[in-house]
């Protein structure tokens, strides 16, 4: 039935647009009453499909209504609010994903607090973004410099092909021998170093790519206190 009476709807309209001489239809112009006569039709083949899903149950569609009216300024809400919730959400973030940068503070001073939560394996694990590039890092202060693994090395855009290794590491699998690169950029969430001194490790010498003083050192401080390694920059 609906789609007959918007088919009616755009008919009358076509045939009054045909007839009209002075341009004017219900004080609108012609263009403008076609756009309405056209929106009008399919509103009502819309609201006619509504009406034959619900059933004519009114109380359902003011529900479906409210749902998505709610839903609408719950986004709205959301955005404008975004800068205040992100770092809510980056502690829970934290919280579920343990070596996830957790920002606490970031001020206008330039104090920027950042906690990692330790892992299972009793290790503080670090996600590090390395010239672009996310590496998980075990947090080692007895390491002089970042060390990474060759593989994480490839990954960053370091060219390991003919690389000499002739500087003496000590490494928790025993001594090894690394060479020495620059790393452009180095970041903790908002913590962020470039140029920064680094290391890789001979083939088969560590799992895991470490954090070392290199870029610790150049933090404000960092402190270990129970399950969270705490650092400001």
């Amino acid at each position: 039935m609906t789609t007959w009476v918007a088919l009616f709807i755009l008919a009358l309209g076509g045939m009054m647009l045909v007839g009209s001489e002075s341009g004017m239809i219900a004080g609108l112009d012609a263009t403008t009453f076609g756009y309405g006569a056209f929106l009008l039709a399919l509103l009502v083949y819309l609201g006619g499909g509504l009406v034959a899903r619900y059933g004519g149950g009114a109380g359902a569609v003011v529900r479906d209504a409210v749902t998505w009216l709610a839903l609408g300024l719950g986004l709205v809400t959301l955005y404008a609010y975004k800068n205040e919730l992100a770092p809510i959400a980056a502690r829970v973030v934290g919280e579920l994903l343990p070596g996830t940068a957790m920002t606490v503070e970031e001020s206008a001073g330039g104090l920027t607090e950042v906690k990692i939560r330790k892992r299972l394996n009793g290790h503080f694990t670090a996600n590090v973004d390395v010239n672009g590039k996310s590496i998980s890092m075990i947090v080692d202060t007895g390491a002089s410099s970042i060390v990474l693994t060759p593989e994480d090395a490839k990954r960053v855009g370091i060219d390991i092909d003919g690389m000499t290794f002739g500087v003496p590491v000590l490494t928790a699998n025993g001594r090894t021998m690394a060479a020495r690169v620059w790393l452009g950029e180095v970041a903790i969430g908002p913590l962020d170093r470039t140029k920064v001194e680094a290391l890789v490790a001979q083939p088969g010498a560590l799992s895991q790519s470490l954090l070392g003083m290199s870029f610790l050192s150049r933090l404000r401080s960092y402190e270990f206190s129970g399950d969270y390694l705490t650092l400001r920059g």
